[in-house]
């Protein structure tokens, strides 16, 4: 169920972007018809209603994303506290503006951000936030823990150098296709090779001996 909430906006992104780019004039009537008023100069046209249909879609995802987990008294974790003021924030400027530029920073800011919290939190707080979360399950050598956090804060890094690279060297359908399929498979591969790696630090639990079987007298 939390992984479905997690990248349930992303697929709604994804859906809403290409129906839209399918029916351009539909949906750029649509898009003035109701949104209009969230538009500078009110009117929107059909070269951008794709992504700002799924620009607004992506906001509503994440609210409701939010107010799903505050009503059923769930925690909501600080990363989507910060996907949702970064969703909200430049969602906002590209339907205001019509310019598809700034909800394509959210995903390298989102990256950045979680990269940075990693790499501080040891410096400035004597904290590894990858042991603090996952401490309980794994147990790893403190040089093991260090060269998690290292890598993490690296692949955070590069993931939000490539996706600036594809928005800027790509059509925005491809940066679309990009989001999906290419963020969601690199971190798939990633999470499964640093399985690998620590597989060779986790002991199996040793199997709790048989009771011996009680005499009959």
């Amino acid at each position: 169920m939390k992984l479905l909430l997690d990248f349930l906006p992303i697929l709604l992104f994804f859906a809403c972007f290409k129906g839209a780019e399918a029916n351009k004039d539909w949906a750029a009537d649509f898009a003035t018809t109701h949104f209009g008023f969230m538009v500078s100069g009110g009117k929107v046209g059909p070269g951008e209603a794709p992504v700002l249909l799924a620009t607004v879609v992506v906001i509503l995802a994440t609210l409701a994303q939010v107010a799903f987990l505050k009503l059923r008294g769930r925690k909501v974790d600080t990363m989507l506290w910060v996907s949702l003021v970064l969703v909200v924030g430049l969602g906002g400027l590209t339907i205001w503006f019509h310019s598809e530029t700034f909800i394509k920073w959210k995903p390298s800011v989102l990256y950045w951000t979680m990269g940075t919290a990693l790499w501080l939190a040891p410096l400035l707080a004597g904290k590894n936030l990858l042991k603090v979360m996952l401490g309980a399950q794994l147990q790893l050598p403190e040089r093991v823990w260090h060269r998690l956090n290292f890598a993490w804060v690296a692949f955070f890094a590069g993931m939000g150098l490539l996706n600036l690279w594809v928005a800027y060297s790509f059509s925005t359908g491809a940066w679309v296709n990009f989001k999906l399929f290419g963020g969601l498979g690199l971190m798939l591969a990633f999470t499964v090779a640093q399985g690998l790696y620590l597989s060779r630090y986790i002991e199996d639990t040793p199997a709790a001996d048989a009771k011996p079987d009680s005499k009959t007298p």
